[in-house]
């Protein structure tokens, strides 16, 4: 059985290559050639050895049909797993089709991660009468991270330079101080002409641009209903927990 599958392998590589367009797209041409080639290495003379001893027996018509089976199998896999990202970036809302490096490693992580989750972003500061409100996220995004619910911090300055700490210092302070699990990115600016894509994009949906720290934006699972929530409404605030539990409810 693993020599017919290592055959299949091997036959479809030429198979996908004249099959599916896309696939000099979506790897990387060297990248295929050495799969290839690996292909064609673990398939070699023993493997075509055995099989050839096995096809010349009684078994033989029912091995080949078995074979001609796995054949289309393996492509259809292949073409599936090769293609998935590009559709998963294809199929990702414009909401959320950015990405912004983490807070704590600064490597740059896609919010179209999350899609098809119900997003709580808000724009958190450090030295703010508003800062005891990560305690209040922190447990809503434990609460509820099971149904689908993602707290999404994004520190910023803007506001009164309340966050004027490296993202290392922010780091630091959410972890030591709150416990903070959510996941927070590094720091940005959220409003004005150079506020990020993401933050211009969710004041255009709500009709509503951040006032000051803790403002919040509740995304629905579709990635296309956006509401807003100022910053004297806590995590806790009952029409907010109505909303996020409608929208987990869909």
């Amino acid at each position: 059985m693993s020599h017919l599958l290592a055959l299949s392998f091997a036959d479809a590589a030429p198979t996908l290559q004249n099959a599916c367009p896309r696939l000099a797209s979506l790897v990387d041409r060297n990248l295929a050639r050495s799969i290839a080639k690996e292909l064609d290495t673990a398939s070699s003379a023993p493997a075509r050895r055995s099989t050839r001893h096995v096809l010349d027996s009684p078994q033989a018509p029912g091995l080949t049909r078995l074979r001609s089976l796995l054949l289309p199998a393996v492509v259809l896999s292949v073409v599936f797993v090769l293609a998935s990202p590009a559709l998963a970036a294809d199929s990702c809302p414009a909401l959320l089709n950015h990405s912004f490096p983490s807070l704590q490693d600064q490597k740059p992580q896609s919010l179209c991660q999350w899609q098809g989750k119900v997003l709580l972003v808000v724009n958190t500061a450090s030295y703010c009468g508003f800062t005891s409100q990560y305690d209040g996220l922190e447990k809503l995004y434990a609460r509820l991270r099971d149904r689908g619910l993602v707290v999404v911090g994004f520190p910023s300055n803007d506001f009164g330079d309340q966050e004027p700490g490296s993202n290392k210092e922010i780091a630091e302070f959410c972890r030591l101080t709150y416990g903070v699990q959510f996941p927070m990115f590094a720091k940005a600016t959220v409003v004005g002409k150079n506020a990020s894509p993401l933050y211009a994009q969710l004041a255009k949906a709500s009709g509503d641009a951040p006032q000051w720290n803790f403002h919040k934006y509740l995304i629905d699972r579709s990635g296309t209903r956006v509401l807003s929530f100022g910053s004297r409404v806590k995590p806790d605030d009952r029409e907010l927990v109505a909303r996020i539990d409608e929208f987990l409810g869909k």
